[in-house]
């Protein structure tokens, strides 16, 4: 009484194309042509396309997760979970190599590797639905093998094949609701945070000086100062949000850590001490960092803002850009960062 495996895998979204990285004109062509070459059906040339790319740049993350897809849909299972396997020790930072790494697993039934693979997903980017969505998934399917488990150390429970029927109407190929991933390996080859379809907020207006009249001893008017105390609170939101991104990159670890407030919760079930080992790990030991911010807007709401921009990130050969949203809380005097966001 299991589910069918390929009924699973295709209701996990594996993402084809392409990851967040900036890239010339020039290679933005040589992606596209293996993209389109894998969109036709034309693996073999795909991969001699990929392989010859590779050559000159054996590094580049873009290309070596498209060769990951071809060699998925070649039926080369252990080597695409290989080439994604190095990708996410090369590049921890990016999640969608965990997330095909995990539909890769499930395809073979190991359904605890896809769900720490998910999990590490989402840990780097806890904005990430697609993640999200293949782990419930995932639950749902271990789900299905506890209550056979059940039903096989007590027939006689009642309550189980109610839970058991539903799961599998959940994952029905009738089911109108699943997702057609097989459709989605021929994805266009977009860039997935970039997302340039959203509006990008407008730049932070200029906060206007108050002058005060030369010729007049009278007490400002209320509604001025107020402003003035509102545009004095998102300049120091704005520093303090630029002062996180300056420690970042100059891999001033102590006060990266220290720009979190004692409220800031890791996405899953990561500790605050391991997530803090995890960023001290991540950050010192790379050779150089640039963290760049465009389009600051922040908006404050007494004791709490939200900041929200553009960030650019370069480590070495990997560059990614992506939307970022920071919450930030008062304490005492500081700015401090209780939950970040990416992709909206």
């Amino acid at each position: 009484m299991t589910l069918a495996r390929t009924t699973l895998f295709t209701t996990l979204r594996l993402l084809t194309l392409a990851l967040a990285c900036a890239t010339s004109v020039a290679y933005a062509d040589d992606y596209g042509d293996v993209s389109q070459l894998v969109r036709a059906g034309k693996l073999d040339e795909a991969m001699v396309k990929a392989d010859s790319y590779l050559v000159g740049k054996p590094a580049d993350p873009q290309m070596r997760f498209l060769k990951g897809v071809i060699q998925r849909n070649l039926g080369k299972q252990a080597e695409a979970i290989a080439t994604f396997t190095k990708l996410t020790e090369d590049y921890p930072e990016l999640p969608e190599p965990y997330n095909n790494l995990a539909v890769l697993y499930a395809g073979q039934s190991q359904f605890d590797k896809a769900r720490a693979a998910l999990e590490m997903a989402i840990r780097t980017n806890p904005s990430y639905a697609t993640a999200h969505e293949n782990l419930g998934d995932i639950y749902a399917r271990l789900a299905s093998q506890a209550y056979n488990k059940a039903l096989q150390l007590d027939g006689a429970n009642a309550a189980v094949p109610p839970k058991l029927a539903l799961i599998r109407e959940l994952f029905s190929p009738n089911n109108k609701g699943q997702h057609p991933a097989t459709t989605a390996l021929a994805a266009a080859p977009a860039v997935p945070v970039a997302k340039p379809s959203t509006p990008a907020p407008a730049a932070p207006t200029a906060v206007p000086a108050v002058v005060a009249p030369a010729t007049t001893l009278r007490a400002a008017p209320a509604k001025p100062v107020a402003s003035d105390s509102a545009a004095q609170e998102s300049r120091q939101v704005e520093e303090a949000v630029q002062a996180w991104a300056k420690a970042w990159s100059t891999k001033d670890i102590t006060a990266y850590l220290g720009a979190y407030g004692k409220e800031f919760d890791p996405a899953g079930q990561q500790s605050r001490k391991a997530w803090e080992e995890e960023r001290r790990k991540r950050i010192v030991g790379k050779t150089s960092i640039s963290v760049k911010l465009e389009k600051l807007s922040v908006t404050v709401n007494g004791a709490k803002a939200i900041a929200k921009f553009r960030q650019d990130y370069r480590a070495g050969a990997l560059a990614v850009s992506s939307r970022k949203t920071l919450e930030l809380v008062k304490t005492g005097n500081r700015w401090l960062i209780v939950k970040e966001s990416t992709g909206n």
